[in-house]
């Protein structure tokens, strides 16, 4: 697999966690999705941090 195509899977996976954490804090903040804890939230918006550094230290340094 290439740089850029490892790159690019890591940004996608990245735009989807934040996506999904922001769309489950938002509908547990209106109530509708009360059942799941924070620390699940938390987890997701960790997840994402963490590839979003994956992914520019690899844009950056990473050069093979």
């Amino acid at each position: 697999m290439s740089q850029s195509s490892l790159n690019r899977k890591i940004t996608q996976i990245f735009g989807m966690l934040l996506g999904i954490a922001i769309a489950i804090f938002i509908m547990r903040g209106l109530e509708i999705l009360t059942f799941i804890p924070g620390g699940i939230i938390l987890l997701l918006f960790l997840g994402a941090i963490a590839l979003a550094m994956i992914s520019y230290a690899q844009r950056t340094w990473w050069r093979l």
